[in-house]
C-alpha cells in the first residue's frame, strides 16, 4: 500500500513538472550586456503632423476674417547619439533633417476654406538635447520617457508666390514616450514625441493687409512617430 501511494505521489510530481516546463517558454535575451556601453549611435526616420500656432487661433482678426494653421504633412530622418549616465538615465542628441510645410489661411469663416493660403515649405536642420528616463528592462524590451528642447535652423526655403514670411531659427520644448525593443542584430526603438515652439516666428509682411493687422505671433507645433534604430 505504502510503495503504491508512493508511485502515485511521484507520478503526480512529475505530472505537474511536466506541465510547468510546457508552460514555460524560453526567451533568448539579445545584447545582453548593452547597457555596460555608455556610447551608441543609430539613425532615425519619422513622419510628422506640424502647423503653426497663433494668436488668430483664438480670436477675429479683421472685421470678417479669422486666422487658422491647418494640419500638414512632414518628413524627419538624422543621426543620433545617446550617452548613458548609469541604468536608467540617457543624454539622447544628433542631427536631423526635417521637411515640413506649414500654412496660415484667412477664411471668411471656419466653414469657407481659404483658396490662397500663405505657405512656407522648408528644410530644417534640427539638433535636439533630451533627457532620457528608461525603466527596467523586461527581457528584449522596456519603455521610456522623455523630454529637453531641440533647436532647428532652417537651411532652405522654397520660393513660392505666396510665400509666408518667418524667422529662420527656433527653440522648441520637446517631451514624448516610447518603445526599446532589442533583435539579435539591432535596437528597434518606436516614439511618440511633441512639440512646441518657444521663439516667436512672426515676420511683419512687406504688404500689410487687415488679416496681419492684429496678429504678432506664429509659434511651431509638432506631432511625430519617430523611429529609431540602433
Amino acid at each position: 500500500m505504502i510503495r503504491k501511494t508512493g508511485l502515485i505521489l511521484c507520478c503526480l510530481i512529475l505530472t505537474q513538472l511536466t506541465v510547468r516546463a510546457q508552460h514555460s517558454k524560453y526567451v533568448r535575451i539579445f545584447h545582453e550586456y548593452y547597457d555596460e556601453k555608455p556610447v551608441h549611435f543609430g539613425f532615425l526616420f519619422g513622419f510628422a503632423s506640424t502647423n503653426f500656432s497663433t494668436n488668430g487661433d483664438r480670436a477675429k482678426l479683421g472685421a470678417d476674417s479669422i486666422v487658422q494653421s491647418p494640419r500638414s504633412f512632414g518628413f524627419q530622418i538624422g543621426g543620433l547619439v545617446n550617452y548613458a549616465f548609469d541604468k536608467h538615465f540617457e543624454l539622447k542628441t544628433g542631427l536631423n533633417i526635417a521637411l515640413y510645410e506649414r500654412q496660415i489661411s484667412f477664411p471668411l469663416s471656419p466653414a469657407k476654406p481659404d483658396i490662397n493660403p500663405l505657405t512656407r515649405e522648408s528644410t530644417w536642420l534640427e539638433i535636439p538635447l533630451l533627457i532620457k528616463y528608461k525603466s527596467i528592462r523586461r527581457e528584449n524590451h522596456r519603455m521610456y520617457v522623455i523630454g529637453g528642447v531641440k533647436l532647428g535652423i532652417e537651411a532652405n526655403v522654397k520660393k513660392k508666390s505666396s510665400a509666408l514670411s518667418a524667422n529662420t531659427s527656433d527653440i522648441s520644448l520637446e517631451y514624448g514616450f516610447g518603445l526599446e525593443r532589442f533583435f539579435q542584430y539591432f535596437k528597434f526603438t518606436p516614439e511618440i514625441r511633441f512639440s512646441h515652439g518657444l521663439t516667436n516666428l512672426y515676420v511683419q509682411p512687406t504688404t500689410a493687409t487687415n488679416s496681419f493687422s492684429n496678429m504678432n505671433y506664429l509659434k511651431s507645433h509638432t506631432v511625430s512617430l519617430i523611429i529609431n534604430f540602433e
